[in-house]
């Protein structure tokens, strides 16, 4: 049936356990994957798109590193979009649209081509765990299976509780039920856990739509793709996305179902994502709002379900048909399936080290949603450092771990160790300090010869990003060894409303001017010349624009990060006894005890710890 032991279990096939177990694999440890139903490994439980706002960055970086998000999610896009173009390339922000069936299929049949991956379908109701090591799991049939190394990720099944209207039932999905077993275990060994909420829109019947009374929302002209691999291609057809929006009465028939909507009747007690509401907490809480927008976003090329963004409820079935049929273009919708709520276990994450491992189970690593978070985007990122982190234990080998200004995963997961989350947690630009040098377009420089090190990232990788950043550095040469003269640069100059020449000027100034960007730069015959002789691809002369104009705001983001490194260096030891330190202030105090941070400047960012307290710190610590 399996080996009798294995390096390292992975409990669930979504997002995070999908790639934690390609991760764990493809570093040469033999891996199970165990789950409930092998038919939805990798399985889209709500939107079906990847990408988008930092979180787009995010996928990047598993690229980068050489997991597999990116190549899936270029294989099955039917749209791509780079989003917030109009600004600055550190809120640049890929994403794409993605075919639903085509996505799990795509992962699976990934994973099935991955060496040292075994797959077994059924629930784990149970860890073996011995003074405080894991040692393998228990599934409900009574089968022990032993292993080095556990990573749970359990996404919303772990006892899952479904709610649509006044119904409420077990599953961890539509159709799927919930995961028993696990949760009882834990707190049984002294883990924290808590609930969570999510939700889910309603599934339409595209043929039911009239999309002349919406507007069509449509892909770049010019799409790029995620992964950096020349095997994924972008796209060359696109399908369109539709957009409409919600009105007063809309508004009204969903009130009409409010004192039946377990968010307001005390059913759901739990805390649901606050970036991402239900429809009917959105016109509770924006009642001066008279419409909101929904995003009709097609499931995939060929079939003609519908998912309806941005109308997410648990509000009764009948309510939901009656309210959207209300909606511009929807008059005659047909479900597939309402929306619903789903209410579910999860763990405090300050009870996990930097690697994602627990600070109380040797060898147990969380991922995902078990971890409070929200989104494909950031249960990938951390199924990929759990997968990583487990081989790299079972191989003695030291820990990986991304600092704030490496990646945005990085930032992701300082903030869940150091400051927990009691809501849902979603990743947005704003959250890193360091967003100008964590742009979606270098991920692979930043992070590509740390995945080559892993064993991870292919000889490929690594020659292709030497290759892009050598040559967007000679082209940078170019730039600021070649001059232009007024009567080459002015007539671009005047249709921009940028002041013309007098003489001439290194291209590196002209280029750095406001109002020139790459699309007029590559107008002038010399650099038309430059990019054909020495055949250099889109992404190549990008990196070199975002190189020449805002080089200045990089090195000033660099600094600042080098400086902060000197926190980042002065390590706090394990067991250290931070009772001893009298001045700290009481709060500072329980939280160092609770969070037990590794350096100091992990602890200055801890909730409640202040300036004063780390001066202290630092003191005590002979600094």
């Amino acid at each position: 049936m399996f080996q009798d032991k294995y390096d390292v279990i992975v409990v669930g096939a979504g997002h995070a356990g999908s790639e934690a177990a390609a991760a764990a694999a493809n570093m040469g440890c033999s891996t199970l994957l165990v789950t409930m139903n092998l038919q939805t490994i990798g399985q889209m439980s709500c939107n079906p798109a990847m990408g988008g706002i930092a979180k787009g960055q995010i996928v990047r970086e598993i690229d980068a590193l050489g997991g597999y998000s990116g190549i899936v999610s270029d294989k099955t896009a039917i749209q791509f979009k780079m989003l917030n173009k109009s600004k600055g390339p550190a809120m640049w922000s890929p994403r794409v649209q993605s075919d639903r069936m085509r996505f799990a299929e795509e992962w699976r049949l990934m994973l099935e081509n991955t060496p040292n991956v075994d797959f077994y379908q059924e629930m784990v109701a149970g860890l073996i765990i011995e003074n405080n090591v894991i040692k393998g799991i228990k599934t409900s049939l009574g089968i022990e299976i032993k292993a080095k190394t556990v990573v749970l990720t359990n996404g919303t099944f772990l006892n899952g509780l479904i709610h649509i209207g006044e119904k409420q039932f077990g599953g961890g999905r539509a159709g799927e039920s919930a995961a028993y077993g696990i949760t009882e275990d834990l707190v049984k060994l002294g883990f924290e856990s808590g609930r969570m909420k999510t939700g889910t829109p309603p599934r339409v019947d595209g043929r039911s739509l009239d999309y002349t009374k919406m507007r069509e929302e449509k892909g770049d002209d010019k799409p790029h793709k995620f992964s950096y691999l020349d095997s994924s291609k972008p796209l060359i057809h696109q399908k369109s996305c539709w957009m409409t929006y919600t009105s007063e009465t809309v508004h009204n028939l969903l009130r009409e179902g409010f004192d039946r909507s377990p968010m307001f009747n005390g059913r759901i007690q739990s805390t649901g994502p606050r970036y991402c509401p239900s429809i009917e907490d959105k016109i509770n809480r924006f009642a001066d709002k008279d419409r909101h927008q929904l995003f009709v976003e097609p499931e995939g090329w060929n079939t003609v379900e519908v998912y309806v963004n941005g109308f997410s409820t648990s509000l009764p079935e009948d309510v939901q048909f009656k309210a959207l049929r209300s909606v511009e273009g929807f008059e005659k919708v047909k479900f597939f399936r309402p929306g619903y709520a789903i209410e579910y276990d999860y763990f405090p994450p300050t009870q996990l080290k930097h690697t994602l491992e627990t600070k109380l189970v040797d060898g147990l690593f969380f991922a995902g949603q078990i971890n409070g978070t929200t989104g494909y985007e950031e249960a990938a990122s951390q199924g990929l450092m759990a997968g990583i982190n487990a081989a790299l234990k079972v191989q003695e080998r030291d820990p990986f771990i991304l600092k704030r200004d490496e990646a945005y995963i990085g930032v992701l997961i300082d903030d869940l160790i150091t400051k927990g989350t009691e809501e849902p947690y979603r990743m947005f630009t704003s959250r890193a300090e360091y967003r100008t040098l964590l742009r979606q377009d270098n991920a692979d420089e930043r992070l590509t010869p740390k995945g080559f090190e892993l064993g991870l990232a292919s000889v490929e990788r690594l020659i292709r990003m030497n290759h892009k950043f050598n040559e967007a550095e000679k082209m940078v040469s170019f730039f600021r060894e070649t001059s232009i003269s007024p009567e080459e640069a002015n007539p671009v100059l005047e249709t921009k409303g940028s002041s013309p020449m007098v003489q001439s000027d290194k291209m590196y100034k002209v280029f750095s001017r406001p109002q020139i960007d790459l699309e007029d730069i590559v107008l002038f015959d010399k650099v038309k010349e430059y990019i054909a002789v020495n055949n250099l691809d889109d992404e190549t002369v990008e990196q070199a624009e975002i190189q020449v104009k805002y080089n200045g705001y990089i090195e000033k983001e660099r600094n600042n990060a080098d400086k902060l490194k000197r926190l980042e260096d002065v390590r706090i030891p394990d067991n250290y006894d931070f009772d001893k330190i009298k001045s700290l202030s009481y709060e500072a105090r329980e939280k160092f005890k609770k969070i037990r941070p590794v350096t100091v400047s992990q602890a200055s960012r801890i909730s409640g710890v202040n300036p004063s307290d780390i001066s202290i710190l630092l003191i005590y610590m002979g600094r």
